[in-house]
């Protein structure tokens, strides 16, 4: 057996329930208000990095329209998920925006932007082969010069095995304490596992749900060269929030795609 095989093998246990009948959990566990730190950066690396005033944005993996929130008053932003029951909470949350189903490795819309941004949805990109193809989409929705920006929350070096997230939210009289998991059964392969507990706490009465997630994995320089490989001039730096834990930050990738004038640049790294 592949990887490939191995990777669709593995892909029948991943329930995603998170984007299907427990999407409604969302706003609760990670409500917009969360997001505007998050979109205040991404806003200024837009404004700052690209080099033509940077009016439009395709967002790909919007899920469920909190960054979209969180930017609305910056950009006019096209949005696209593969999950109809996101969608649903992005249209209500953000009636201004245009939202769309489909896949980011697939997609193609008749209409370039000036950036796009491809948020949290890239840790769903299982193989090098799925990375590439979701920045291949970027890149043909870009106007020249335009700007992609993306990040890496897991690889390699960073991951923890066995690392537990918990938190407690609470809205109205629901109270949800939400549990991550991280396990990654083959570190010799490019995905790992999420699961996610839910404790449901309805005027005291408990419900308990489980959900699983694979998420990808990638060496930082698989990053660089697939992004490269596309056709993109790559610029690096790195997202800290307040939030995170001392000295604690991601990768940022900012891919320009080159004017039809400008000629290729493949940098060293």
């Amino acid at each position: 057996m592949n990887r490939n095989d191995d990777v669709l093998k593995s892909s029948e246990t991943d329930t995603r329930r998170l984007y299907n009948d427990l999407s409604w959990t969302w706003p609760i566990i990670s409500p917009p208000e969360d997001y505007l730190e998050e979109g205040r950066f991404y806003t200024e690396k837009i404004r700052t990095r690209a080099r033509r005033e940077g009016r439009s944005l395709l967002h790909l993996g919007c899920g469920g329209g909190h960054m979209d929130w969180a930017m609305k008053n910056n950009f006019r932003i096209r949005s696209i998920d593969i999950s109809p029951h996101m969608l649903a909470l992005a249209e209500k949350l953000n009636p201004e925006v245009t939202y769309s189903l489909g896949d980011m490795r697939t997609v193609r819309l008749d209409e370039k932007f000036d950036a796009v941004l491809i948020h949290d949805a890239i840790n769903y990109m299982l193989t090098v082969d799925d990375l590439r193809a979701a920045f291949r989409t970027a890149f043909e929705h870009l106007k020249d010069d335009g700007l992609m920006i993306t990040s890496a929350e897991q690889w390699p070096e960073n991951f923890v095995q066995h690392k537990i997230r918990p938190q407690t939210e609470k809205k109205d009289d629901i109270e949800i304490t939400f549990i991550e998991h991280f396990y990654d059964p083959d570190p010799n392969d490019t995905h790992y596992e999420c699961t996610f507990i839910y404790l449901i706490r309805r005027g005291g009465k408990l419900q308990v749900e489980f959900d699983r997630h694979l998420a990808g994995i990638f060496p930082l320089e698989s990053w660089r060269k697939t992004i490269m490989e596309v056709g993109f001039i790559l610029e690096e730096t790195e997202f800290t929030h307040s939030d995170f834990a001392e000295n604690d930050s991601y990768p940022m990738f900012i891919g320009i795609k080159p004017s039809t004038a400008t000629p290729k640049v493949i940098s060293g790294k």
